[in-house]
């Protein structure tokens, strides 16, 4: 079932989605060479319970950490490690979860470690421009297979690979509620969104296909080519006249 949030409900969420922006803020400083992805999860639990809140994904069915540490070919649900050092050259995909007054807040975003390629910068480029284009588009009346539809029409011209594997999500009082928002769609098809909605959009891209495979500790997945993924996710709430992104640190990030 859909739940429409009431603007008390979105400025909670807006609430919660301030605290991970802000965690993303601070471990910006510590994402370098010769850092652990252990480390970048101990200071991200240390402030998000400073702040009043706690973990959104630690002991989320079962998850083990505070954050998903996703290097290079791992996609999603990287766990993170004191073995697992950062280098110069590598692409980091941080995913952050709290819950915050009894409300989650749920933001991913990709970093390069030092000095990274030409074709890893242009992979984030473009992932990063298709969440953002894909957001343009949010107001009441769209269907979900338009947002797949707009991610797709971005990433197509490099002709590099979405993974449908994995969906964005609605969020609120759960961290993953309906409706599914998948990250490849046909325009005007599927549910429409209606305001008061409260949707994740994160795409998921590779620079090669879009197969994926599952580790063995069940959660750390990778590309099954090897090949280098992209991940980006903001929390949007669907307006009268369009969208904000309850993720971004603003006060209003409102668009229409």
């Amino acid at each position: 079932m859909i739940k429409i949030k009431s603007l008390r409900e979105i400025e909670l969420l807006r609430k919660s989605g301030e605290l991970i922006y802000k965690t993303h803020q601070l471990l910006k400083e510590y994402i370098k060479p010769g850092v652990s992805t252990k480390q970048l999860d101990e200071i991200a639990e240390n402030f998000i319970l400073s702040s009043g809140a706690v973990p959104g994904f630690k002991g989320y069915n079962d998850f083990p950490a505070t954050l998903c540490t996703s290097i290079n070919e791992v996609v999603v649900h990287g766990i993170p490690s004191a073995k697992e050092i950062l280098k110069s050259g590598d692409i980091i995909s941080i995913d952050i979860g709290c819950i915050f007054n009894g409300y989650y807040g749920d933001s991913a975003w990709t970093y390069a470690v030092g000095e990274v390629s030409e074709d890893a910068m242009q992979l984030m480029e473009i992932t990063k421009k298709s969440l953002y284009e894909a957001i343009k588009i949010v107001k009441p009346g769209i269907a979900i297979g338009d947002i797949g539809a707009k991610i797709i029409e971005v990433v197509k011209p490099y002709k590099y690979a979405i993974v449908e594997d994995f969906t964005g999500h609605g969020i609120g009082t759960n961290l993953h509620e309906d409706p599914a928002i998948p990250n490849f769609g046909i325009a005007g098809k599927g549910i429409k969104l209606k305001e008061g909605m409260v949707i994740c959009i994160e795409p998921m891209i590779t620079n090669g296909k879009k197969n994926v495979r599952i580790l063995r500790d069940n959660w750390t997945t990778v590309t099954s080519d090897k090949s280098l993924a992209c991940h980006y996710e903001h929390m949007v709430a669907v307006t009268k006249d369009g969208f904000t992104i309850l993720s971004d640190g603003s006060t209003s990030g409102a668009g229409a």
